[in-house]
């Protein structure tokens, strides 16, 4: 927990720099709204490359590919400082999403793999904080920056030093070196159950992305072009948004230890889409409010749907299952932010958001068509 903790708030610290720092980006780089979703749709196509190297970690092992891919999202954010335009900037912002997708899905398949059967869901949640401690670490210095943006990208470099100790410390999983390797992990996640398994949480990443990621993307655009949010005032809304997460993740790990994965993954996920298109057509105060419930509710549900994911696949394929995930929901983060970039420019960006949250309600749904594994045996 302590070395994959680590590669994690590292990787959440390298994704919020861009969030926080995009009314400034957009500024120096004189970028409309389309072209920030073209930018974002560039990242969000970062996901993909997650994919062949999570094969990697089911074939080869969990510890070194964490290792590499904070070596690999730290050198991208050290280069992010230098970017001449906004092009160079997205083409680096996509290698770093590349590489904060596989630590990711790989640090959650062996928190999966060493909990204990009755604490899978508490110890993703533990997981879910160290990730947020990232976007804390973020959001204290970047008002102390702001609008210098290129130093946050910089200091994000700093993971290059912690990546040879995260080699040499952290120890490989107790149920990936039990299991035999009989091929392809992409090859055995087609035959059935995974198959269908698969494709159902493929699906809800992807419409769920339709709005998580523009709504993302543009949060701090909205805050300040649209209520006219200062720097330091975003950064205050976003703290009391990353506390409210932080006090949701053991709640949600813990209810979803003692009373299952579907009936909370298909609350909370209903209730936070809602909640986050909500926030950007109900004025300032809907929008500080609506942050507040959708960063709850989204963080509760975070412990629940990964501890249930690693529940549903094959410890021999559960890296690889984990990213594919994240290529599905990067695919529809790419159809979100277009869609949205196109009807900003004719309803507003509010009301953009507000359609594809029509779109994203369906996630939840589709999760009723998953069975209950609370506390079961991890498939081999």
């Amino acid at each position: 927990m302590t070395w994959a903790g680590l590669a994690v708030v590292l990787s959440s610290f390298g994704g919020s720099a861009l969030i926080l720092g995009l009314p400034s980006i957009a500024t120096d780089f004189h970028a409309s709204v389309p072209a920030l979703s073209n930018l974002g749709s560039l990242l969000a196509l970062g996901a993909l490359g997650s994919l062949p190297l999570a094969t990697l970690a089911d074939r080869f092992g969990r510890r070194r590919l964490i290792a590499v891919g904070v070596a690999g999202f730290s050198i991208a954010n050290f280069g992010s400082a230098f970017a001449p335009s906004l092009g160079s900037l997205a083409w680096l912002r996509m290698a770093a999403v590349c590489f904060e997708a596989l630590v990711g899905s790989v640090a959650t398949a062996l928190i999966v793999e060493e909990a204990p059967p009755g604490r899978r869901g508490q110890a993703v949640s533990v997981l879910a904080i160290l990730s947020g401690a990232g976007l804390l670490v973020a959001i204290i210095i970047y008002p102390i920056l702001a609008p210098h943006w290129r130093w946050i990208f910089a200091f994000g470099g700093i993971g290059l030093f912690a990546a040879p100790v995260i080699w040499a410390r952290l120890p490989e999983g107790r149920a990936w070196h039990r299991v035999h390797q009989t091929g392809s992990a992409l090859r055995l996640l087609l035959r059935p159950p995974w198959r269908r398994r698969v494709a159902i949480l493929a699906a809800t990443s992807a419409v769920v992305s339709v709005l998580l990621e523009p709504a993302g993307l543009f949060y701090t655009v909205f805050a300040s072009s649209a209520l006219r949010l200062t720097p330091t005032a975003i950064s205050v809304v976003i703290f009391f948004s990353g506390a409210a997460a932080l006090v949701s993740y053991l709640p949600g790990g813990f209810l979803s230890d003692r009373y299952g994965r579907r009936v909370p993954a298909v609350l909370l996920t209903a209730g936070y889409t809602v909640a986050t298109a909500a926030s950007f057509v109900t004025g300032t105060v809907g929008f500080i409010a609506g942050n507040l419930v959708w960063s709850a509710l989204a963080s509760a549900a975070t412990p629940v749907m990964g501890a249930w994911s690693g529940e549903l696949y094959p410890t021999r394929a559960r890296a690889s299952a984990e990213a594919i995930g994240g290529v599905t929901g990067a695919l529809g983060g790419i159809a979100g932010l277009q869609v949205v970039g196109l009807l900003a420019q004719r309803f507003g960006l509010g009301s953009a958001l507000v359609l594809a949250g029509g779109v994203a309600i369906t996630g939840a749904l589709l999760l009723l068509f998953l069975p209950e594994t609370r506390g079961q045996p991890l498939p081999d």
